[in-house]
């Protein structure tokens, strides 16, 4: 519906919090258009649509959490990254960044991620309460290769390697890696395959 007073909602009666500042100040919080559009001191309830009393409780920017995994092991992504990004509102968390790959404990899939990517975006659409982007990790050659494309027409500008210790990875013995991550028996996922991620990136 149309209108045309000066915010949709205004917040009153509440101690913002900002970073820049080392006490918090009773101001109003004024939202437009889904966004917060100013914070002014007593600002007139005629101005909204809407008026919220915040009762003296604190306000908080959001927080990004720049490490979450959704959708492996225990659930399907679509449905955990629903509750997984409830409880990150209900947290203060307004931006989730997830780690996602190809293989064992994710969608239980291999190959290119110009196939695999769109299939996270679609299970995911829809289904956070939260801001969300995806970092990846490449597994195998294909995805060295394919980092490029995935930052030009995917928009990811982040990428994840993790390493094995002492024989053992996540899935136990080393000499079972190649079947955890999916990966082809011209693949191995090794200090020399971080060399060439970095290499990729670099050139980028």
């Amino acid at each position: 519906m149309q209108h045309n007073l000066k915010y949709d909602l205004i917040i009153k009666n509440v101690n913002v919090v900002q970073a820049q500042k080392n006490v918090t100040e009773s101001v109003d919080i004024e939202i437009k258009d889904g966004k917060i559009a100013a914070l002014e001191f007593n600002l007139c309830a005629d101005d909204a649509l809407e008026i919220h009393d915040g009762k003296g409780q604190s306000a908080f920017p959001g927080v990004v959490d720049a490490h979450m995994h959704i959708g492996i092991i225990y659930h399907e992504l679509s449905w955990d990254a629903y509750r997984e990004s409830q409880a990150c509102a209900q947290g203060g968390v307004t931006t989730s960044l997830n780690y996602m790959r190809t293989g064992r404990y994710y969608l239980n899939k291999s190959g290119s991620y110009a196939n695999f990517f769109p299939e996270v975006l679609a299970l995911s659409k829809g289904q956070f309460h939260v801001d969300y982007a995806f970092y990846l990790a490449p597994m195998s050659a294909e995805h060295i290769d394919e980092i490029p494309m995935l930052v030009s027409d995917f928009g990811v500008t982040s990428f994840k390697i993790f390493m094995f210790y002492g024989g053992h990875g996540l899935h136990g013995a080393s000499t079972n890696q190649r079947d955890f991550l999916m990966i082809g028996p011209e693949d191995r996922y090794d200090i020399a395959h971080f060399e060439f991620i970095m290499r990729k990136i670099a050139s980028l």
